[in-house]
């Protein structure tokens, strides 16, 4: 299965590379036979430092050339590749705890770590309890060959703030079954253009945007997080040229409140194949500004993908591949109950009606393919009827087989080949509609937020203490949100708390606060039984629960 995703590095394709933005406003350019020389190279020299088959190697690199050919060396030398995203918006301390975490859990035989950041990686691996200091890297005299790999492909860490993060096991078939499957829900065809800007340590950035095209020996644009902030116009001016792209919502919203027509004069997009949307519930007014944006330019909302996947699917679960505009559908939140039909208010395929609908509205995410089996189920695991609420369950090749080194998660679990997600989502006309994550976490600008950080964060603002706060993400229609239950009568914490959780989570997460005795429910292990507490105080049945203005 390697070989596939690996061939490039031996029949290299000199005709095509990367193009890789530069802080001017330019583009660096390597084609593959560069890079592929390069990689081999890197590869002499970690295998020179005792990297075998099989082995865990952790890259802290920013995005550029030296870290694409990292990448390539490290599975070049037969090993698994654990990719840790540089520090954003961290400060110096928690980004080390962070990296630690990871570290602890990865144990690789070596971390590679750039000029820059190898003071943090250092630290990190301090606190890790790990040996020696971070390598720099480097190329030997001579191209190393392509060593057998073992059986994972890489570690994808989940891209959350909590404090144990879990790597997903990828094998090397479920990284080939699911690139194929990107490559034929996108119609990419040889030669085709990709554009891309998402951070190379998440999922839909690495796997999607960056390994589909380049194994593919494939024209690629990449620029890093930063450029997109401060020019979201170079973006869109890719697709002159490039073909396919993905992005999360916020993404094309942010195009249409940063750029203007006059930026985008004399581009012709109308060669622009796929925009991809996924990584949180898709909404569906982000959509549509951005169409009337670009609409004049040549972009049509048929090039619109709303997607739906997940780290541990490996990437990809389901895309709207039809040529259409995507279904956006407004259901009844008092019909959002595990088990029961849900019913259907408005629906309307993109277009200038959805301007300005934000919340209680959702858009479809396609159809599953054949190979990659997408069943609702009900709380005891029985398949459920289309238009019934339930929780998303995955299989296929594609479906990973589970966290390294024993880790668990609260809600997402494997069993039998397949993934039980922890969200919640039903099929209306054939197409998969995707509420959100069910109770331990929300998604936050593509990252997953978990509600034990928050629970902690409160405790320690609110002065109650953590057994005493639950957190619940609450799946809505449309818009994300939290119920924070506190076992008390006082309420003088609360403004405290709102802005706090205004800092960690933005302004658009709606906040219901709750306050009473006798509101918290565990399980016989002493778990929070989190969405039964909503589904509790949803239907009334919460006796002395008092929600707080």
């Amino acid at each position: 299965m390697a070989s596939a995703l690996r061939g490039w590095l031996d029949k290299p394709n000199t005709a095509r590379g990367v193009h890789l933005a530069a802080d001017d406003g330019g583009w660096d350019y390597r084609d593959y036979g560069e890079l592929a020389s390069a990689a081999r190279r890197t590869a002499g020299a970690l295998i020179e430092e005792g990297v075998r088959p099989g082995d865990v190697v952790c890259l802290v690199l920013p995005t550029d050339f030296t870290c694409i050919e990292t990448y390539f060396a490290v599975w070049a030398a037969g090993a698994t590749v654990c990719l840790i995203t540089p520090p954003l918006f961290q400060d110096g301390d928690d980004y080390v705890a962070h990296v630690a975490a990871i570290l602890r859990q990865a144990s690789p035989a070596l971390v590679v770590a750039s000029e820059g950041l190898a003071e943090y990686a250092g630290r990190a691996m301090a606190q890790a309890g790990l040996d020696g200091e971070p390598w720099r890297p480097r190329q030997a005299a001579e191209e190393a060959e392509v060593q057998p790999a073992g059986e994972l492909a890489l570690l994808q860490f989940t891209s959350g703030s909590s404090g144990a993060p879990r790597g997903v096991m990828v094998t090397w078939a479920n990284l080939e079954a699911n690139s194929d499957l990107i490559g034929r829900m996108a119609g990419y065809e040889d030669g085709d253009v990709v554009a891309s800007w998402l951070p190379l340590y998440h999922d839909m950035g690495l796997i999607g945007c960056f390994l589909t095209p380049i194994t593919r020996q494939g024209t690629l644009k990449l620029m890093r997080p930063d450029h997109f902030i401060r020019d979201p116009a170079r973006w869109i001016r890719c697709f002159a040229e490039a073909a396919h792209t993905a992005a999360p919502p916020f993404a094309y919203a942010y195009c249409a409140r940063r750029v203007k027509p006059e930026q985008l004069q004399g581009l012709d997009l109308s060669g622009w194949k796929m925009a991809l949307i996924g990584a949180e519930p898709i909404d569906p007014h982000a959509l549509e500004v951005f169409a009337q944006l670009t609409e004049p330019f040549g972009f049509s909302r048929t090039m619109f993908k709303p997607a739906y996947g997940m780290a541990e699917t490996t990437l990809l679960v389901t895309m709207d591949s039809a040529q259409r505009e995507p279904l956006a559908v407004r259901p009844d939140p008092e019909t959002l109950s595990f088990g029961e039909p849900v019913r259907i208010l408005e629906e309307h395929p993109l277009g200038p009606r959805l301007l300005g609908a934000k919340a209680g509205w959702i858009v479809g995410c396609g159809t599953p393919e054949d190979d990659v089996p997408v069943t609702i189920v009900d709380d005891d695991g029985d398949e459920l009827a289309d238009g019934l609420l339930g929780e998303i369950v995955v299989g296929g090749p594609s479906a990973c087989p589970g966290y390294f080194a024993g880790a668990e998660a609260k809600s997402t679990r494997f069993m039998d080949g397949k993934v039980y997600t922890g969200d919640a989502g039903f099929f209306h006309e054939g197409q998969l509609f995707v509420l959100g994550r069910m109770g331990d976490s929300i998604k936050v600008r593509g990252r997953s937020v978990y509600v034990e950080d928050l629970e902690s964060k409160i405790a320690e603002v609110s002065g109650l203490g953590k057994g005493r706060i639950v957190v619940v993400g609450v799946p809505g229609a449309g818009q994300k949100g939290l119920a924070l239950f506190a076992e008390t009568q006082d309420e003088s914490w609360v403004p405290a708390v709102r802005e706090t959780l205004r800092r960690r989570v933005g302004d658009d997460v709606e906040l219901t606060i709750v306050v009473g005795t006798g509101l918290i429910q565990r399980t016989s292990s002493g778990k929070p039984r989190r969405r039964y507490m909503w589904e509790r105080l949803q239907a009334g049945h919460m006796d002395g629960a008092r929600v707080v203005g």
